[in-house]
């Protein structure tokens, strides 16, 4: 049987805020979900990507010269995606790595080796390995044999997950991890399907399931301005969590230093403009879930 594939697009070492400990995060490609705030536009699309740095270019064009497709263009954006087969050539020759490719298809057992270079910070510290994206349960069956890899090598494993996955797929990569990171976005079902472009019945199921059945999950709410902090939704996000048991809360605070990179991908993610999510405005998110029986993290 061949074995399952993925396209990473990233793995950051040494992050101590998605999960115990000192981790290393995989950041798979692809989302089901369109949200506009996102930080990491490049990890929207499953396909890999050729990714311009406009700042590193020296327009040396040696990237043109060796282009089988003609993809490569002077002005604007250096990559027509359209044209681009992701051969790789122009990556290959740009002298200041201004070209780059934004997700690698890789297996596995690969995963582990590269994994395994920082076992003794996994070993030190209580960390491991966290997957995200992206969304990494769109990869139901690479994600579910990595942990099952990563279960054998006794390294601790976290999920970061918004929920939009088909249950029976995800089901056993679920029963293998030792946590489960489950962000809750917009909780009002219309406006769910606006903004984030998805219905949310399926997503609020698959959070029962995981609370009902005794699975490590933990919940989180990005916190967006104008968005997932309205009063509305502070409300419906505690109001789902006395529903199912649960009384504490991650807070993720939005920055935008994600829309940097939609140039870089020539994505068509909108660019929304606001700062990053004030401190003083936190701690009152914060006392208004606290005033609604829910601790926050």
């Amino acid at each position: 049987m061949t074995a399952p594939t993925a396209p990473v697009f990233d793995i950051q070492r040494f992050s101590i805020h998605d999960g115990p400990g000192i981790r290393s995060l995989v950041f798979l490609k692809g989302c089901g979900l369109n949200c506009p705030w996102c930080q990491n536009p490049e990890s929207q699309s499953a396909r890999p990507v050729i990714g311009f740095h406009r700042s590193r270019c020296m327009e040396s064009f040696e990237c043109e010269s060796v282009c089988p497709n003609k993809a490569i263009v002077r002005g604007g954006q250096r990559v027509d995606h359209d044209l681009c087969s992701r051969c790789c050539k122009c990556v290959e020759v740009c002298p200041t790595e201004a070209l780059q490719l934004i997700g690698e298809t890789i297996g596995p057992r690969d995963l582990l080796d590269r994994l395994l270079v920082d076992r003794a910070y996994y070993d030190s510290s209580g960390g491991g390995v966290t997957f995200t994206g992206g969304e990494p349960t769109l990869h139901a069956a690479f994600l579910t044999r990595a942990l099952e890899l990563c279960a054998e090598a006794g390294i601790h494993t976290n999920i970061e997950t918004a929920g939009k996955f088909a249950w029976p797929d995800l089901e056993p990569a679920l029963r293998l991890a030792d946590l489960i990171y489950f962000d809750l976005k917009i909780l009002d079902p219309d406006a769910h399907h606006q903004v984030l472009g998805h219905d949310l019945g399926g997503i609020l199921d698959n959070a029962r399931r995981l609370a009902d059945g005794g699975f490590p999950v933990e919940f989180r709410m990005p916190a967006v301005p104008g968005y997932t902090d309205t009063i509305p939704n502070i409300d419906a996000v505690a109001a789902f969590l006395h529903s199912i048991g649960r009384r504490e809360l991650h807070l993720l605070a939005y920055h935008n230093m994600g829309e940097a990179k939609i140039e870089v991908i020539s994505g068509d993610q909108p660019r929304l403009g606001l700062p990053c999510y004030p401190d003083d405005s936190i701690r009152d998110l914060r006392r208004g879930f606290e005033n609604r029986g829910i601790a926050t993290i």
